[in-house]
């Protein structure tokens, strides 16, 4: 009967040796997944980015919004000794180059057309400089050919100010 009795105990330490603590029961209420306390970011939506660039006297400003690749955004250069010019951009992305055509307004005709490539980085754009096209004059003669360290560096700005350039 002592084995028994002796045997019984051992078994039933054994038994509780092995025994994982229960995991609290998680109370209905916190786990109400309607209530969200992460803040939820698009980024599927258009994203906006504001430039500027002094060179001398002369001012570049520029709004672009990027929708996936879909570029379009205004432009406008303030000229101390030329006449300035305002417009719209529109275009794509290809990779960290923008492709963008530029219709303004100068020297009395609404619709002048220039290509413009800025290589776009996280301090802001640089401009791309290249031969044009002898037909056209406003294209690129070669893409390839395009050199973005002689252009115009335009950096991150704020976009109240930009926007009230480009008014």
């Amino acid at each position: 009967m002592k084995k028994l009795i002796v045997l019984s105990a051992f078994s039933m330490v054994l038994m509780n040796c092995n025994k994982k603590p229960e995991a609290p029961v998680a109370d209905p209420v916190s786990a109400d997944t309607t209530t969200a306390t992460e803040k939820v970011t698009d980024t599927l939506g258009a994203k906006s980015f504001c430039y500027m660039g002094v060179t001398g006297k002369d001012t570049v400003f520029v709004s672009i919004d990027d929708n996936l690749g879909t570029i379009t955004g205004k432009m406008a250069t303030k000229n101390s000794e030329k006449d300035s010019n305002k417009g719209k951009l529109t275009g794509f992305k290809s990779g960290d180059t923008l492709k963008l055509t530029y219709t303004f307004a100068a020297e009395g005709k609404n619709d002048n057309k220039n290509d413009l490539y800025f290589i776009q980085t996280k301090d802001g754009l640089n401009e791309g400089i290249g031969e044009r096209d002898a037909q056209t004059g406003t294209k690129y003669a070669d893409e390839k050919k395009i050199k973005y360290s002689d252009g115009r560096t335009l950096k991150t700005a704020d976009c109240k100010i930009v926007a009230d350039a480009l008014k």
